[in-house]
């Protein structure tokens, strides 16, 4: 029982690793893509902005299950095969690129107008704007949102692992549920509990972490902005 836990364990942590790995690489930009280009912000064009935002929406409504069986030529094409933990990453990565990026918009937009401002008179452009400013001032909320798709995915690793993608999901279906072995299904769906509980305490620890870090960086740029907007002020006085 030991070695068939074992191997389960590692090929869901697997799974959930480089999907969200592939995630991020593309969940991140296209949410960043969504608050830029959208109106009022710095790249506005309301075309893009629709278009990313119909993929993601596309890509959110869509049951995983259904997913990855629409999935299934892509990720033979991808990979070689479609079944096991590699082939599941397919459609993992798929399934949360458009959650992930969601969350990335709503922490983006949580951001102070008013540092953005500031990095602007300093004649800061919009790649300065979202490396100095954007990225770092949401990273908080950017690390409880990532938690928050690790635990999606978890989830979603265990569906994959019951239609032959490997892991703890296909260890509870073939023991646990069709050869009536109800120890190890209870053993299984303990770990995934374990495995949740960790990722959300280390996910909370980090994003409090982060957001007492972050507090004191935000005061340098709205000082030098008020300086800079009582400096104008003055100056504009004394012309007229």
């Amino acid at each position: 029982m030991e070695p068939l836990l074992y191997t389960a364990c590692l090929d869901t942590l697997y799974m959930v690793l480089w999907s969200t790995v592939y995630s991020v690489l593309g969940g991140l930009p296209l949410g960043v893509l969504l608050v830029l280009t959208d109106r009022g912000g710095l790249l506005r064009n309301s075309t893009v902005n629709k278009v990313i935002a119909v993929v993601v929406n596309v890509g959110r409504s869509l049951p995983f299950f259904i997913l990855m069986i629409a999935l299934i030529p892509f990720s033979t094409l991808v990979v070689g095969t479609s079944i096991g933990p590699t082939a599941a990453v397919v459609p993992l990565a798929v399934s949360a690129i458009p959650f992930f990026a969601r969350l990335v918009e709503t922490a983006v937009r949580e951001v102070d107008g008013g540092l953005v401002e500031a990095v602007q008179a300093m004649g800061g452009g919009t790649w300065t704007v979202v490396r100095k400013v954007l990225l770092p001032q949401s990273l908080p909320s950017l690390v409880a949102g990532l938690t928050t798709t690790v635990i999606a995915l978890i989830g979603y690793s265990a569906m994959a692992g019951a239609v032959g993608g490997g892991g703890l999901g296909h260890l509870a279906k073939t023991y646990g549920y069709q050869r009536f072995e109800t120890s190890l299904m209870i053993i299984t769906v303990v770990l995934l509990i374990v495995i949740v509980s960790a990722v959300q305490l280390a996910g909370d620890l980090a994003a409090r972490s982060l957001a007492r870090r972050g507090t004191s960086g935000t005061a340098a740029p709205l000082r030098l902005l008020r300086t800079r907007t009582r400096a104008r002020t003055a100056a504009a006085s004394e012309a007229s």
